[in-house]
């Protein structure tokens, strides 16, 4: 494969071009997925900082980001500027009621009081969003396996309002639940182990962990879970939202600096703004410009006072659900030892899905948990259950056992839950005297490895780490958002479309998410079926399609970059 951006020098000139039309890396580096391209280094770089930099990683980091065509840009703004000309022209009418309005607004008497709807703010779900509203909030009528049965449902008004049907769509291959590990089902021991406990502890506590809600099952939850990440004590909590929004208020506050990756999960940035603390943001994965950050933190201190600050956070996530990309965590931790920061880790779609042993992103570097301040994470996904955890040193969790709001205020999570999460985190770790775990990581590995590769030998624009099981497709423009959902759904494929704001508004995308549940068989299906849409919509945008050797075509060392 192609050499370990960590090794190859850094891009620290503002004049150079990315080479074959691939985009500049957003860590400063130029991405290549072939042997054949080599980087010469820049007037700014510093052979012994590179070292430094290589001998961080233990295996290869390769992450791709192409370029969006110019004339793909282009028409996805008009495509954008049509809408907002057509969605001004509807609301000319539906304000003379001409066309009815559906969406929630003031009443007539009331409209000199302070406005309780932001109208300019629902511009874009009345005339954009409604158009397409019928790709999401599908309602699923069985366990989300790698297939599922969608309840169908039809709308009369354009998608302001459904009604469903008696029928019901089946053996839909799911490409969109975070079933990583695929435990999401009903039927085995785990399942069978949840059930025990719930004709036993039954379904509710009804109170908190600090009053009659502590049962003995979530003291064996936070011992595993602290035995299966590595570090001292670790504490579990209802939701996995919550975690991050009602925790990191606890852990710091005005006189703190936070230091947060730009495309951070809004759990964290609203965890951040609740904090009181002064937030500064850095560009997603740029080391240097962290450091950068870092140093200017260091040197100036607080605004006005100029005193130090009482702690340095910087906050990331093991894997970054709409890039697909994987945090450069050896270089958050080398920067945070060397300025004396704390690193608070959101490990959300990670753990369980990155790792030879599926603890996360800190196995998948080969590196040591207790480098790793606050370790959070979610047992939502690849636990297939609910909630979160935050875990650390001993002093830390004794700490906001009295501090933090969710163990304070919220009620304890529901027994089965915690005794799914205890049956599959056994599973992974082997405890349960097999080797199921350690089969289902190696087949999500391969699974990813296997999905991504085909997509970008068909053409297609995938973003994000080799090895992450989130996988992004570019759609770019917003008609091609709702088309792409609704052709594939007629094929009997689920998919999750994602478009602006929760992405830049030229980077709309198809997100997938693989399973280790996913057969090779259903993998192809689904493939044929994407390629199929992808030629009928056209969506095959890369200039770069891999094309594998005909002398060795399971070798994965043999792709290059071929221009179109």
């Amino acid at each position: 494969m192609t050499e370990s951006p960590a090794t190859k020098p850094a891009g620290g000139g503002g004049g150079q071009r990315a080479r074959n039309g691939l985009k500049p890396e957003r860590n400063g580096l130029l991405k290549s997925f072939g042997c054949k391209h080599e980087l010469q280094p820049t007037h700014n770089c510093q052979p012994e900082e590179e070292e430094v930099r290589s001998s961080l990683y233990r295996r290869p980091f390769v992450e791709s980001y192409e370029e969006t065509p110019m004339l793909v840009a282009v028409l996805t703004y008009v495509g954008y500027g049509i809408l907002t000309i057509f969605g001004y022209l509807r609301d000319f009418l539906r304000h003379w009621k001409i066309e009815r309005c559906h969406i929630a607004r003031e009443r007539e008497e009331q409209k000199d009081f302070v406005p309780l709807y932001q109208d300019f703010e629902n511009f874009y779900n009345r005339n954009l969003y409604m158009r397409i509203r019928d790709n999401w909030n599908r309602p699923v009528c069985s366990v989300p396996g790698p297939r599922m049965d969608l309840k169908q449902r039809v709308s009369h008004d354009y998608n302001w309002t459904f009604e469903y049907t008696d029928q019901v769509i089946r053996d839909v291959i799911n490409l969109g639940s975070y079933n990583y590990l695929g435990f999401a089902e009903n039927t085995g021991p785990c399942t069978d182990a949840v059930a025990k406990v719930t004709l036993q502890y039954g379904v509710g506590v009804a109170s908190t962990r600090q009053e009659m809600g502590n049962l003995d099952k979530h003291e064996v939850l936070e011992e595993l879970t602290a035995s299966f990440l590595g570090v001292e004590a670790a504490m579990a909590f209802g939701m996995g939202f919550a975690t991050n929004s009602m925790n990191i208020p606890a852990l710091v506050g005005k006189g703190c600096l936070i230091l947060s990756d730009e495309l951070n999960h809004v759990s964290l940035v609203l965890g951040a703004r609740l904090s009181g603390a002064t937030i500064r943001v850095f560009k997603h994965n740029n080391m240097q410009n962290l450091e950068k950050l870092l140093r200017e933190a260091i040197v100036h201190g607080q605004p006005r006072t100029h005193r130090p600050w009482k702690k340095i956070l910087i906050v990331v996530e093991g894997i970054y659900s709409m890039e697909g990309s994987i945090v450069r965590l050896p270089e958050v931790i080398a920067l945070k030892k060397r300025y004396r920061a704390y690193v608070y880790l959101d490990e959300a779609h990670s753990i369980g899905a990155l790792g030879s042993r599926g603890r996360g992103v800190v196995d998948y570097f080969g590196l040591d948990p207790c480098d790793v301040d606050v370790m959070m994470g979610t047992f939502t996904k690849s636990f297939g259950a609910a909630g979160g955890y935050i875990a650390g040193k001993r002093e830390l969790i004794e700490y906001l056992r009295t501090h933090s709001h969710s163990v304070v205020y919220a009620t304890s999570m529901s027994p089965p839950v915690v005794e799914q999460i205890i049956a599959s985190m056994k599973c992974i770790m082997g405890e349960d005297g097999t080797t199921v775990g350690q089969e289902r990581i190696r087949q999500l590995a391969e699974n990813t490895v296997y999905f991504r590769k085909r997509l970008r030998e068909m053409g297609f624009t995938v973003y994000g780490n080799q090895d992450s099981p989130v996988i992004p497709m570019m759609l770019y423009m917003p008609s091609k958002i709702g088309a792409f959902g609704r052709e594939m759904l007629k094929r009997n494929i689920g998919v999750v479309v994602v478009g602006f704001p929760a992405t830049p508004i030229i980077e709309s995308r198809v997100r997938f998410c693989i399973s280790s549940a996913h057969t090779k068989h259903l993998l192809d299906k689904a493939l044929s079926v994407i390629s199929e849409v992808g030629d009928l919509l056209q969506l095959k945008y890369s200039r770069h399609r891999l094309q594998p050797s005909p002398m060795r075509p399971l070798d994965d060392s043999v792709y290059e970059d071929v221009v179109d």
